[in-house]
């Protein structure tokens, strides 16, 4: 596993090189045919170096190889390359260093924003910019380009993986109890209270794990101060312990004291918590759009899909933020290399804009950050809800940790459970939390 401390030593060390090839990146321009929105010259092959622990790009790009973009292929042949997500970052630094990244590459988070080591030596291609010269960036859907700028600073990431987090209900117990969708934390509040008086658990919550529990949190922060709270932390221009940010804490805790995660949560895991939801045990559960996998599985789904809804996170009375802000992630960066980027490469990018929602949802019912724009037959009810969703989504915020140390990742989850069982007070949580963010700045 590649530390913190070691991908700094890692990028220091290549950075003299880096500068060397973002000097060459920039002066092989001129590549491009008339008309092209080419900025480089073309390789002899579209390489794409993606994470082993995610062969359903690679599987995809394959079928858009053979199939939408056989032409593509033709000219540019696809070659496929993978490396262990825990080794990306040394992998790609030292990539750099030699002045051999690939086309198109996976890549880390710090490495592609403006000020990373990628993203300052002008190493990743503006995919907006790109797209929209090509005439295909409405194949973005809004809610995916503001996800990635969110996360990246800047649009340097295909959207191939695209996952909303909300609360999913089961509508048989809600229409049972006469509930309707809440719209306001304290309407939750209040249908949890009647979901439990009624005999069942109101949310289904993996504690083993912690971060369906910080997510609350700052699903929370982001509904009471606005969807740029936690990028005011990183900048220093708010402190966790800010009254309105131990507030959410305080919330969160409330809702174990109330017993609203269920007995023993701490220690319930992923599967066991899925399993309370998807057998109606519980009525809610705080989940990403991947759960569609489970959802989509009769063998796991006893409730019925058409008994499953989504909600967002609802908002919080005299808060700033919009109850139409879904929390959100794009997978990992999918950069491209600019040195790269001839006129094949163009071809190559215009083709997966206009086709990749389409052959991923068809073939492995995945709900990307691309336009579906053809049809796709027999898609279960819930893909098509999220689908919905996506699609009307303007804005997106973050999740709790998205924007803090790996340090304080791990300090902000290990500590979730001493929060919800009360042996840690909200204030002491995020005393403890921002000043672990203030030493590992």
């Amino acid at each position: 596993m590649i530390t913190r401390r070691t991908r700094r030593t890692l990028v220091a060390v290549s950075m003299a090189a880096v500068t060397a090839v973002a000097l060459a990146a920039c002066s092989s321009g001129g590549a491009g045919s008339s008309g092209s929105t080419a900025t480089g010259k073309d390789p002899s092959s579209f390489t794409v170096l993606t994470a082993n622990e995610n062969p359903t790009l690679a599987t995809e790009l394959k079928s858009l190889a053979s199939g939408a973009c056989s032409a593509e292929n033709k000219a540019l042949p696809l070659k496929s390359q993978t490396v262990a997500q825990a080794d990306v970052v040394q992998k790609v630094t030292l990539l750099a260093s030699q002045n051999a990244l690939p086309a198109h590459f996976i890549a880390g988070t710090a490495m592609v924003t403006p000020t990373g080591d990628l993203g300052k030596n002008n190493l990743v291609l503006d995919y907006e910019k790109q797209l929209k010269k090509l005439g295909v960036w409405d194949d973005i859907l809004p809610a995916a380009a503001s996800t990635v700028n969110s996360v990246y600073g800047q649009m340097v990431s295909l959207p191939y993986q695209y996952n909303i987090e909300g609360i999913w209900f089961n509508k048989k117990i809600f229409d049972k109890l006469g509930l309707s969708e809440p719209t306001t934390f304290d309407e939750l509040m209040a249908d949890a209270a009647k979901i439990k008086d009624a005999g069942y658990t109101p949310f289904a919550t993996d504690g083993k794990d912690a971060w369906p529990v910080t997510r609350l949190i700052g699903d929370y922060i982001f509904r009471s101060v606005g969807p740029d709270a936690m990028k005011d932390i990183q900048d220093g221009k708010a402190k966790l312990t800010d009254a309105k940010y131990v507030k959410a804490a305080t919330e969160i805790q409330k809702m174990a004291e109330d017993g609203y995660f269920g007995q023993g949560f701490v220690s319930t895991d992923a599967a066991t918590a899925t399993n309370d939801f998807l057998t109606g045990k519980s009525a809610m559960m705080y989940n990403g759009s991947w759960l569609l996998s489970n959802i989509n599985d009769k063998t796991q789904d006893v409730i019925g899909s058409d008994n499953v809804g989504l909600m967002p996170f609802p908002g919080v009375s005299g808060g700033n933020g919009s109850i139409d802000q879904w929390p959100a992630n794009a997978g990992a960066a999918m950069a491209m290399n600019p040195k790269d980027y001839g006129p094949k490469v163009s071809d190559w990018l215009k083709c997966i804009a206009n086709n990749y929602g389409s052959v991923a949802l068809k073939e492995n019912g995945v709900v990307s950050g691309f336009k579906i724009n053809k049809a796709v037959s027999d898609v279960p009810a819930p893909t098509k809800m999220v689908q919905t969703k996506v699609a009307d989504i303007k804005e997106t915020v973050l999740w709790f940790e998205a924007l803090m140390d790996a340090k304080s990742t791990a300090l902000a989850q290990s500590n979730v459970s001493l929060l919800t069982t009360g042996q840690m007070s909200a204030q002491t949580y995020m005393s403890q939390l921002q000043a672990s963010i203030d030493a590992n700045k």
